[in-house]
């Protein structure tokens, strides 16, 4: 029990710690040894590698089908269609250049595009790719499969087990690292639902395994990583491929094959990291019990763009014009889609309630005044909200059927650039956002393991923020530097019940013509256009 209550206060203490405010930021490296940026792609030399087939996937799909379960016909589990899930959840969507520094650009967000999050797949035998089951680590540079592991048994579904290297992220930002770290976990998650759904597959997070189960699972406890680039398990994601798929579940048959690939020459280490990995560690649980979610009239027709090409087309705006609008109803129908309802894409994936409200900076919205919103995407946060906030917001609604709030009308330009550590993107989009968590009745509920699931929530409203607002015909883009206590100021919170985990804007992108861009896999001989 002592442990336990250790491990909270443990939780607490590093979020506090990592706190930009203005008065100073987390602890961070400060200078950037570009000398030893950690190699964003792992690879297990001697293992074997299964190359997967490029295809262009299904262009009569509008991103619109994506929206619920059901819609679209399940595609057998072939070598082609797990090429395409794979492609479009973990792959490659672009490289860029300038002045001979080259980077690539992936299908799931990630802070810094640094990516720490690794996929680990347990697939049963595929006809045309492999004639046995297999643990198989995705390497995304080669589109492939590299084969770690022979097991035996039947088992229930395929299963896709994601894991950090926080020194990916520790190398730039320090001991705030492992908050992203957690928020691009659910960036994958997104993206993994969305591509699942693409396919008529459903995802699903496991919300019973503990970590070591996991770590077990995927051969992270049995791997020789260097110093200070050791894999944790973030979670494990249940593919229903619809054909009554089975993963492999017995016992592995020989030794696990190949030996991971050296990221960086000399690492940093950060007690703080290490200190929060070890408290909010997962054990064994029971599966969650679900709370009323508001319903929201869904439902849109189509919007004319494949899906292939919405998912394969997001990027992170690195600035806005400062002038692009969005009109109400394009508006409300994208907080529409926000809303966690029962059977919708991406949130049939999270098996948890929503536990995250966004407070919304709305700068330019046709047919809406500026000002300061709240989105309850709860039923529980909008009465607690109201009772914790500032006593003179409004709470004026402002659409049927969707609990949105106008608190504060007024320009809340400078507030949002402010908030988010003096940058113009905030306040230069049509809107931006603080994504609040009820932190402190979820880690009582839950443990301090629900501290990750918190940031894992942000990172999959995140990922549905990018594709809806590419749909929009606009762009957007993850704030992760944000002054915490300001923006509980702003809203009038005087405890640390309620915290801001993440911020976004969406708006009109300024595109960098100086770039030059090339296709995901144009270096395998791929010509499709990204």
């Amino acid at each position: 029990m002592a442990d336990q209550k250790d491990n909270h206060q443990e939780v607490r203490s590093y979020h506090a710690a990592t706190s930009h405010g203005e008065r100073g930021f987390a602890p961070g490296p400060g200078v950037l040894d570009w000398a030893n940026q950690p190699d964003p792609f792992r690879r297990y030399a001697g293992a074997e590698l299964l190359p997967l087939p490029l295809t262009p996937g299904p262009a009569e799909i509008d991103f619109s089908a994506l929206d619920t379960v059901g819609g679209i016909e399940a595609r057998p589990l072939g070598p082609e269609s797990l090429s395409l899930f794979l492609e479009l959840s973990m792959g490659l969507t672009a490289w860029k250049s300038y002045q001979g520094n080259r980077w690539a650009l992936r299908a799931n967000a990630s802070s810094g595009n640094l990516h720490p999050t690794e996929c680990t797949l347990a697939a049963p035998a595929i006809p045309g790719l492999s004639e046995q089951p297999g643990i198989y680590h995705y390497a995304p540079l080669d589109h492939g499969l590299e084969r770690l592991a022979t097991p035996g048994g039947d088992g229930a579904s395929m299963l896709a087990i994601l894991s950090s290297v926080h020194w990916r992220e520790a190398w730039k930002y320090g001991e705030r690292a492992y908050r992203y770290c957690q928020l691009d976990a659910g960036h994958a998650l997104g993206s993994i639902a969305y591509a699942a759904a693409l396919l008529g597959w459903r995802a699903r997070l496991l919300p019973e395994p503990s970590d070591e189960e996991l770590a077990g699972l995927a051969g992270l406890d049995q791997r020789e990583f260097a110093p200070g680039e050791s894999e944790v398990p973030d979670f494990a994601i249940k593919i229903d491929t619809g054909a009554g798929t089975s993963a492999p579940a017995g016992p592995i048959i020989g030794d696990w094959q190949g030996t991971p690939n050296r990221l960086s020459r000399q690492h940093v280490r950060w007690r703080g990291i290490e200190a929060v990995d070890a408290a909010a560690a997962k054990p064994r649980t029971s599966a969650p019990s679900q709370s009323p979610m508001p319903l929201v009239a869904g439902g849109r027709g189509n919007i004319g763009i494949a899906a292939v090409d919405i998912i394969r087309r997001r990027r992170s705006a690195v600035a806005m014009d400062g002038a692009t609008s969005m009109g109400k109803d394009a508006f409300l129908s994208l907080l529409g889609r926000a809303m966690p309802q029962p059977g919708a894409v991406p949130w049939n994936a999270l098996p948890h309630a929503p536990s995250l409200s966004l407070a919304i900076f709305v700068h330019r919205v046709d047919g809406l005044p500026p000002g300061l919103y709240l989105l309850a995407r709860n039923t529980s946060h909008a009465p607690r909200l109201r009772a914790a906030c500032d006593a003179e917001f409004a709470w004026a609604a402002v659409a049927d059927g969707l609990p949105l709030y106008l608190l504060r009308e007024g320009d809340m330009r400078d507030a949002a650039r402010s908030i988010s550590c003096g940058q113009d993107i905030a306040a230069d989009g049509a809107f931006a956002m603080g994504m609040i968590a009820d932190f402190e009745a979820v880690l009582k509920a839950d443990g301090p393991c629900a501290y990750r699931r918190l940031h894992w929530e942000a990172g999959l409203i995140g990922q549905m923020l990018y594709l809806e607002a590419e749909a929009a015909g606009l762009r957007a883009t993850g704030i992760g530097c944000y002054f915490d206590g300001s923006m509980r100021d702003l809203l009038g919170l005087t405890s640390q019940d309620w915290q801001s985990l993440y911020h976004f804007t969406i708006g009109g992108a300024v595109e960098d013509e100086r770039l030059e861009t090339q296709g995901g896999y144009h270096h395998l001989g791929d010509v499709r256009r990204s």
